[in-house]
């Protein structure tokens, strides 16, 4: 298996990579994104040979296909090693929750940081000290988090052996809890700066780092955000896990909504059904932050600035510029890498948006890709809370709320569909409280947590200022 990126200008001329270096590497040298040169395919027989296998087992299977760099016994036994019931709580790791007929919770949010990025995150923490090991090297990770990736980069990488972790988060953007989780670690490897901006300006700081070939490679950065292929990878497991717990047999199809906001979650759906997964919808359900929504519905792609992202109740989606959109892009016009570039590199930053709307291949977003969308408003988030404590005695988050929202409006008779669920209740308290009237459930290990000591540096939104940080705390 080799690795390609979304801007290759020529098949034939593209550099080609195997997995464990690109694993280190974050973005490619031309600021594409690593995809494989082709998606491996699942049939029905090998559908019924994984149905039943234990989750470390059938993500060892999955990412099998896309790693032939590491040895099987290895990638089997860090497969063991990381998808735990001591880890994630359950012995399915990801349990299915039924609300009411055809419609279903999948757990993702049981790992040691209380959100769905544990379940790549731990995968990412182990390979990094295998192959580090493996090389006798170290890396610095950088990283940019609106909530949920950095605790979880954080949790996975502490104490690792050749890592360090430099992790920036849009000052005073997340909540409580989630600054708490983050800030809180004392670990003399991680490191924690609140960006003074928004998400997006702590992305496009991960991404002139990473385009800064020199300093990159003086510097050994590499990166856990979802441009990362590894991670992405990791994720598509639990389509496979979710499928096999909705269906009886390999030839029904199920659909999935998905909260989106940096489209790495619903990009690792879209590689399941790639691979054969019999997925019917893959549904992206955003916040008042509706970039992807406006596309799938109108083919335009519309970044929007710093002053024009929302402060939203659901903050991990407070995202304008989804980074793993342009992996779907590359996919829907033909892996054609000279046209993403154009899109991507030419006219984003040019014109802040391109048009598809013209393009024969839009319409295949939907026709062939399965992709529809909708939003999710603040009163919606409440509304939809308050209806699935009292009807079905679940509590959710604000993100999990969004995609359930809209979810309900793309349901089809005989097809299930599955919400993934993306964070616990508790790290989105105020929110819950305003809808229910009262605090949700806290794991006893969090107790606490927000009158622990700070561990944080807060800089400017400038890539030198970062690059400064990272060599001053380098060596």
């Amino acid at each position: 298996m080799r690795y390609l990126s979304t801007r290759a200008s020529s098949p034939d001329t593209a550099e080609r990579k195997r997995f464990c270096e690109i694993l280190l590497e974050g973005l490619a040298p031309d600021g594409g994104l690593y995809l494989p040169e082709q998606y491996p395919q699942v049939g029905t027989a090998t559908l019924q040979k994984w149905r039943g296998l234990p989750y470390a087992d059938l993500a060892f299977e999955v990412l099998s296909l896309y790693i032939d760099d590491i040895p099987a016994a290895d990638l089997k036994a860090i497969c063991r090693k990381t998808y735990t019931e001591a880890v994630f709580g359950t012995k399915e790791i990801v349990p299915l929750k039924k609300l009411e007929n055809g419609l279903y919770l999948e757990s993702l949010s049981n790992g040691p940081t209380l959100a769905f990025k544990d379940m790549a995150m731990q995968l990412l923490g182990n390979l990094f000290e295998y192959e580090l090991a493996r090389r006798g090297e170290e890396l610095n990770i950088l990283g940019a988090t609106s909530g949920d990736t950095g605790s979880a980069a954080e949790y996975a990488m502490r104490g690792k052996q050749g890592v360090r972790v430099f992790m920036l988060s849009p000052n005073g953007r997340m909540s409580p809890f989630q600054q708490a989780q983050m800030f809180s670690l004392q670990d003399a490897n991680i490191h924690n700066l609140a960006v003074e901006g928004v998400f997006d300006d702590c992305q496009d700081i991960v991404k002139a780092v990473s385009n800064d070939l020199d300093f990159k490679r003086r510097y050994k950065i590499g990166t856990v955000n979802s441009i990362n292929w590894a991670r992405l990878m990791a994720q598509v497991v639990y389509y496979f896990a979710g499928y096999f717990q909705a269906t009886k047999s390999n030839t029904e199809k199920v659909s999935f909504a998905v909260p989106s906001g940096n489209f790495g979650n619903v990009c690792a759906g879209h590689v399941a059904r790639m691979m054969g997964l019999p997925i019917q919808q893959l549904v992206v359900a955003t916040n008042e932050n509706d970039v992807l929504d406006e596309f799938f519905r109108t083919g335009v792609y519309r970044v929007r600035g710093s002053a024009d992202t929302h402060e939203t109740s659901s903050p991990s989606m407070d995202i304008s510029k989804a980074s793993n959109f342009e992996r779907f892009v590359f996919d829907l016009l033909g892996r054609d890498g000279a046209k993403a570039r154009t899109l991507f590199h030419d006219q984003l930053s040019s014109q802040g948006s391109f048009d598809l709307s013209g393009d024969a291949a839009f319409a295949l977003a939907a026709q062939r890709y399965g992709f529809v969308s909708g939003k999710s408003t603040h009163a919606d988030r409440l509304a939809t809370i308050r209806d699935t404590y009292q009807r079905f005695d679940t509590l959710i988050d604000t993100h999990t709320a969004d995609g359930l929202k809209v979810a309900r409006e793309h349901l089809q008779p005989g097809v299930p569909m599955i919400v993934l669920e993306t964070a616990l209740p508790i790290k989105f308290a105020e929110t819950i409280e305003e809808a229910l009237g009262q605090t949700p459930p806290r794991p006893a290990r969090f107790e606490g947590i927000e009158a622990l000591p700070k561990r944080v540096k807060v800089l400017p939104a400038d890539a030198a200022v970062v690059k400064r940080h990272i060599a001053e705390n380098t060596g």
